[in-house]
């Protein structure tokens, strides 16, 4: 197991009556990506601002890579922020009147020596290679959120903090951040991110949810498990179906960005054979995908033909049936409607047992 990196002990942040934080105890791993959630007011950036040393608890004790932040005078506090923590705020906090370059070179000089060629480097990590000589008013949004990106990496630190990466971003430059986030996971860094936004939560490793100062575990509801795994297996068959090879990048599971642990509990729940670049089912997994394809596109048929519905209410529909009509049932739809052999938009119906034709395997 990897070593803790963070430890927290009966942490509290009071601002007179108002418990921001309330008798927290925490443990994050080397490594890990911790997502903190929770409602606008719930704390969150409070834990954000301990951990990174830029306030302090009311009580209790707080240590960071081996060091006791909670026993630090203000002057170690200062050292071990440009040693041992990047914050990528979602204000972005950038000095308006340096370039993107000189922004992470102004991090450099807090820590030890500016490098113009390694602060270049850091921003060609995150695209911004062609946008450096710029101030940040003439970025967007999102790179702006980038530049923060590059300025918290560029002094290497054990630990990254995020206040709501993207809480200011449109669609398209948050999954441009998150994409470096995800990167800087799998590189090995320690991550912890605070947001309410369940898009980014679900990249994380672990997810705890602060509610009125106090802290407790957020698991994935298991029927939510579920239906992610159904997701897939649906979309592996239909991958099948047109002779397409069910490659890990072409598998997309709304709400999920990355679809990696996902992957891995269907392995380990004898679904699919570990995933790699592409997937493969195993005989179980097979028997579900179909099971699901067939209720599905049984659906489409009954909604279609007997209900007369338009096809974008067809297919929302359909996916709702599917997950909670039983074998019995989708049997006596398939013989109400004749046993069909395709589904309004042409696709193949997988037979069944109440079927005369032979089981599609």
């Amino acid at each position: 197991m990897a070593e803790r990196l963070v430890r927290m002990e009966h942490v509290s942040r009071h601002y007179g009556a108002l418990k921001a934080l309330d008798d927290v105890d925490l443990e994050i791993r080397s490594g890990e990506w911790l997502s903190v959630m929770g409602p606008s007011g719930s704390g969150k950036s409070t834990l954000i601002n301990l951990l990174g040393a830029l306030d302090r608890p009311t009580a209790g004790r707080l240590w960071v890579d081996g060091a006791e932040l909670t026993a630090m005078g203000e002057a170690e506090r200062v050292r071990f922020r440009r040693q041992k923590v990047g914050i990528i705020f979602q204000q972005f906090h950038l000095f308006p009147h340096l370039t993107a370059l000189e922004n992470v070179m102004v991090a450099q000089h807090y820590h030890s020596i500016a490098d113009e060629g390694e602060a270049m480097a850091a921003l060609v990590r995150v695209g911004l290679e062609d946008r450096a000589r710029h101030l940040p008013a003439q970025l967007s949004g999102g790179e702006q959120q980038r530049a923060c990106v590059a300025r918290a990496l560029i002094n290497q630190p054990p630990l990254i903090l995020a206040d709501e990466p993207t809480g200011n971003l449109d669609a398209e430059n948050e999954d441009k951040v998150l994409r470096l986030l995800r990167e800087l996971h799998a590189e090995g860094h320690t991550i912890v991110t605070v947001t309410h936004a369940a898009k980014v939560g679900n990249l994380a490793d672990r997810r705890v949810e602060l509610s009125h100062g106090r802290l407790a575990d957020l698991t994935v509801p298991s029927e939510e498990i579920e239906r992610r795994y159904d997701e897939v297996l649906v979309q592996m068959w239909a991958l099948e179906e047109k002779d397409k090879v069910a490659e890990t990048a072409r598998i997309k599971v709304p709400d999920v960005v990355d679809n990696q642990r996902t992957l891995q509990g269907m392995s380990e729940s004898g679904l699919i054979f570990p995933p790699c670049l592409t997937l493969e089912f195993t005989a179980r997994g097979r028997v579900r995908a179909r099971d699901l394809v067939r209720r599905r596109r049984l659906a489409e048929v009954l909604f279609s033909s007997a209900m007369h519905l338009s096809d974008p209410e067809v297919e929302v529909a359909a996916c709702r049936m599917e997950h909670i009509i039983n074998p019995e049932v989708t049997n006596s739809i398939c013989s109400f409607l004749g046993h069909p052999r395709r589904c309004p938009h042409g696709r193949p119906i997988p037979t069944g047992d109440c079927c005369e034709l032979p089981i599609v395997s």
